[in-house]
């Protein structure tokens, strides 16, 4: 299959700036043609596939950038810094952007794993990266293609959509991501579930010790496991997540205290003075110089 004729598919359904539902739930096609900085994000588990242009993402200091040549699959909620540096009118960034379903692909990478004849890989080593960049091999290029041709009929889209989505997730649970995706999903995903509590409880108190029981591992375990996955100890992942959560809401127009209170701060000041150790920026000065990415984060 060629990516010729995906990219064809998509520039077909998306002529403006923005973001588009192409009526299979989760799967969006987006066209950006200005640049935008690198600015804080949440990458929630998903897939970003890109036909035209380049995208980039840090994290910790890491710089993730793909375009045609890689596809990026996030699996684990992650805080980042996201742009389209390079996005112009001549050059726009366009492609497809397709959410995890954490039911769907736990159920993929479960019958995976207990498959007649799967290779199970010793699980005593290090954990892979929630970010990983992946080729497009010829099953993820046949699953998106074929996903995307759905477009061209409602009623094939309803009828068939989820089957077409579960094929694209088993590609992308047997392609270059694969590792890093069936162990969030798969047997042993306790460091997923433990940034999943995180992530539904911004506004709370959580402790260390409470995720780490959550895991089922020991505070020292825990920890270790944690940061290889995320590349950041616990407390700097639960900051982070806080703080980027609260920039995007800040950008896109919400009052900075209850943006702060949204993020379980309870001192203003004390998130100001946090806030702008991040990002160099008060959260008002934040507020004025930056715009939330319109198409994607």
């Amino acid at each position: 299959m060629s990516k010729q004729q995906i990219k064809q598919l998509i520039e077909n359904r998306i002529r403006r700036d923005g973001l588009v539902e192409t009526g299979v739930k989760g799967v969006q096609l987006f066209r950006i043609t200005e640049p935008v900085r690198c600015a804080p994000a949440v990458y929630e588990p998903t897939v970003v596939a890109i036909v035209s242009g380049a995208k980039e993402a840090l994290l910790d200091g890491k710089r993730y950038e793909y375009d045609s040549s890689q596809y990026m699959c996030c699996s684990l909620s992650m805080p980042v810094e996201a742009g389209t540096p390079t996005a112009s009118p001549d050059h726009p960034l366009l492609g497809v952007m397709i959410a995890l379903d954490t039911r769907v692909m736990t159920e993929l990478a479960i019958a995976m794993e207990n498959a007649a004849g799967a290779i199970r890989k010793p699980r005593g080593g290090p954990l892979p990266p929630g970010i990983a960049l992946a080729r497009w091999d010829d099953a993820f290029s046949e699953a998106l293609q074929r996903l995307l041709q759905l477009g061209d009929s409602p009623a094939d889209t309803a009828v068939l959509g989820d089957g077409r989505l579960r094929e694209l997730y088993y590609a992308v649970l047997k392609g270059d991501a694969g590792d890093s995706a069936r162990r969030a999903f798969g047997v042993g995903n306790e460091i997923a579930r433990a940034i999943e509590y995180v992530s539904s409880r911004l506004d709370k108190t959580v402790t260390i010790e409470e995720l780490a029981a959550k895991a089922g591992m020991s505070r020292a375990v825990f920890h270790r496991k944690f940061k290889q996955a995320t590349r950041v100890s616990p407390i700097q992942f639960v900051k982070s997540m806080r703080l980027n959560s609260a920039a995007m809401k800040i950008a896109g127009g919400m009052n900075v205290n209850e943006a702060a209170m949204d993020v379980g701060y309870v001192s203003s000041s004390q998130f100001s003075r946090e806030f702008k150790r991040i990002y160099g920026q008060s959260p008002r000065q934040w507020r004025h110089a930056r715009q939330r990415p319109a198409a994607i984060s």
